[in-house]
């Protein structure tokens, strides 16, 4: 059974033929998962449905008693031009479609054509209709600064602008049934972005959740497909794989951009047709399951040297989010830092200490390669050491003392590929700089960085205390 019917908003299927409306509608859930449906024998009564149900496609007969499929277009196109039409008809004839296409209806076929043909049309209808509706949707979010699901974002710490904007964006494309593709650096909280997600789509259907670095064709076949009793050695059961545990709610990808190439190939079938097969298996099988991945690789640039299928890459970056690393919102720092402070001192059952008035300017100094997470692991290690009322900023620089080294000489040196936006301690002109020009000029940005915190300055220059009073009483003289 499906946890949810799709699509979102129903189908409407206006034909005098019973028999003809019933074979449809099973035609449009067998082959296309298509279960949401709206079935109207009389052509009086469509304008009076649309009037009281928003819906996503019209697939309208065009002869008709009453009023036929040509007057009903035009009545459809002027009162409600956002809804697609598809116009059915018995004769192929060139002249009318070319009237019908004139008339606005989206696409004309002839009840006889196949129905690979048909249904291709009907997802395309569909398609469109979801992605103009999900940019309404956009335009309406950014014009509105309140969240509407402010719930679900929780579990994210936060007081950045960028994450914000970001909250908004995803609120305005979480009932797609599209797929999202959340990138990011390691530990920056992709998979609460996922959680958020469906929290806000699919609350009542099941989350599932799995990291599909490392599984090779076979492997990630039987872990999101399943098997059938007797597919391989050992199969004396048949079970269900992760597509259908999460069947009516979402499935979250960790690591997309580690797929080998057979096994793109396979979730690229799930995307584009909704179905796959069980290993072992020759009949395919359909699910209603929203398709989250994350990576925190580039992907484009796995696609243009071949690694990932470039067909998956553009369907499953349907709707896009990237989620930036800590160190572009050093203003989250002391949010975060609180935070887990109350949360170590919980489950280390100790009072939550105080911490140092320059340790929040320290840790904005610092690069934070592991993000969000590794600042984490630094609060509860420190609070695990801690022992006095106050906390002691030691085991912070003792984490940060290699990296750090690491920070300011590569990553925040002129030229270094990982400047993230920060202006460098010295911009070398035509003339190269003499020795107490590029001195000063250091000394002037640390001091800028840690808000003249003089332990702070040293540390990041890499020099004692008395060395740095000595060089700053040396700029005044």
């Amino acid at each position: 059974m499906r946890g949810t019917d799709y699509p979102a908003l129903p189908v409407l299927m206006v034909d005098d033929e019973e028999a003809w409306l019933r074979s449809m509608a099973l035609m449009l859930a067998r082959n296309g998962g298509i279960t949401n449906v709206l079935k109207c024998n009389d052509s009086r009564q469509v304008m009076e449905i649309l009037a009281r149900q928003a819906v996503s496609l019209v697939l309208l007969d065009l002869t008709m008693p009453h009023l036929s499929g040509k007057d009903l277009l035009k009545e459809i196109g002027e009162s409600y031009p956002e809804v697609p039409v598809i116009i059915l008809t018995g004769r192929d004839r060139v002249e009318t479609a070319v009237c019908c296409i004139k008339l606005g209806a989206f696409d004309y076929f002839v009840k006889t054509a196949e129905d690979d043909r048909l249904l291709a049309g009907v997802q395309r209808a569909l398609r469109m209709f979801e992605l103009e509706r999900e940019n309404r949707k956009l335009t309406v979010s950014f014009q509105k600064e309140q969240l509407d699901y402010p719930e679900a974002f929780s579990a994210i710490v936060t007081a950045s602008d960028k994450l914000h904007g970001l909250f908004q964006y995803v609120e305005a494309v979480a009932r797609s049934v599209q797929p999202v593709l959340i990138t990011g650096e390691s530990g920056v909280g992709k998979e609460l972005i996922a959680r958020a997600i469906h929290q806000i789509s699919r609350p009542d259907g099941p989350w599932v959740a799995v990291n599909v670095a490392g599984l090779d064709d076979d492997v990630f076949s039987d872990t999101l497909f399943g098997h059938v009793r007797g597919a391989f050695t050992g199969a004396e059961q048949a079970r269900k794989g992760l597509v259908e545990e999460a069947d009516g709610g979402t499935l979250f990808l960790d690591e997309i951009g580690a797929l080998e190439p057979k096994a793109q190939l396979k979730l690229l079938r799930l995307l584009q047709d909704g179905e796959y097969f069980p290993v072992g298996s020759d009949r395919p099988r359909r699910v209603n399951t929203r398709i989250l991945a994350a990576s925190n690789q580039d992907l484009e640039a796995l696609q243009a040297a071949g690694s990932f299928r470039r067909d998956l890459f553009y369907r499953i970056r349907t709707h896009y989010v990237h989620i930036p690393p800590l160190r572009q919102r050093p203003e989250d720092i002391p949010l975060l830092l609180d935070h887990f402070l109350d949360e170590a001192a919980r489950e280390f059952g100790k009072r939550k200490p105080t911490p140092p008035a320059e340790l929040a300017k320290l840790l904005a100094t610092y690069h934070f390669p592991g993000n969000v997470r590794e600042l984490r692991a630094m609060v509860f290690d420190a609070v695990g050491l801690h022992q006095s009322r106050k906390l002691s900023m030691e085991p912070f620089k003792r984490l940060m003392g290699r990296a750090d080294a690491q920070d300011t000489a590569a990553s925040h040196y002129p030229g270094s590929e990982e400047d993230d936006g920060l202006e460098p301690a010295v911009i070398f002109g035509t003339r190269l700089p003499t020795l107490k020009e590029v001195v000063d000029q250091l000394i002037e940005e640390a001091g800028r960085r840690a808000d003249g915190n003089q332990t702070i300055m040293a540390g990041m220059l890499g020099i004692s205390r008395p060395a740095l009073n000595k060089r700053l009483k040396k700029q005044t003289d």
